[in-house]
């Protein structure tokens, strides 16, 4: 479910930022790695009404080039236009969005390592996470690829804490998610800081 805090007037953003690519895990059939990057370039079959379109990667040991299928006996009416052309024309954007698609890879029998590929920037603006500090805070995580990682790390990382004060701080209610500490996100989502209680005794004699 949402989580919802109203009035607060202090914001950031952390973005997941791009730094490449996952490598597609597969097993060479020349040299038996199993580390791959795409080539930039699909492959196109036309077999009269039907069509096959492969992904094309390359074995980061021997240079082998090998396909990966994204469409398999299909009838070409079956494919919207502007997605057959980006194909046709080996688009980037689409070499990026199947490298990427872990839904696609589960389909075409090979793993993503992620390894390498993010950094977490958390300086527009940044905002220390201090114990005492009464001033609510929301935070907007935006991914710039749909790197699967753990809601706690992020924490830890964003605010400098510990895994053990990230955990302290969502078992709180300091720290409100939208999603379990343990879970691992892949799409931009929001969290929030709420105000520390009061401490015992604090407020004063009347």
């Amino acid at each position: 479910m949402p989580v919802e805090v109203g009035g607060i007037d202090r914001k950031a953003l952390w973005v997941v930022r791009e730094l490449g690519l996952p490598t597609i895990v597969k097993a060479c059939a020349s040299c038996g790695s199993t580390r791959h990057h795409p080539t930039g370039k699909f492959r196109v079959n036309a077999n009269g009404k039907l069509l096959d379109v492969w992904l094309l990667i390359r074995c980061e040991l021997c240079g082998r080039t090998s396909k990966v299928p994204v469409h398999e006996r299909v009838r070409v009416r079956s494919l919207d236009h502007e997605r057959l052309l980006a194909f046709e024309g080996n688009d980037p954007a689409m070499v990026r969005r199947l490298t990427a698609d872990a839904a696609f890879a589960g389909r075409a029998g090979h793993r993503l390592d992620w390894s390498g590929t993010w950094e977490l920037e958390t300086d527009v603006p940044f905002y220390e996470f201090g114990p005492d500090d009464p001033t609510p805070l929301e935070v907007v995580v935006r991914f710039e690829l749909p790197v699967p990682v753990r809601v706690g790390k992020l924490l830890t990382a964003g605010f400098g804490l510990s895994r053990s004060a990230v955990r302290d701080a969502v078992a709180s209610g300091r720290i409100r998610l939208p999603l379990a500490v343990d879970a691992k996100a892949r799409e931009d989502f929001t969290l929030f800081v709420t105000a520390p209680p009061p401490r015992e005794g604090a407020g004063g004699r009347e």
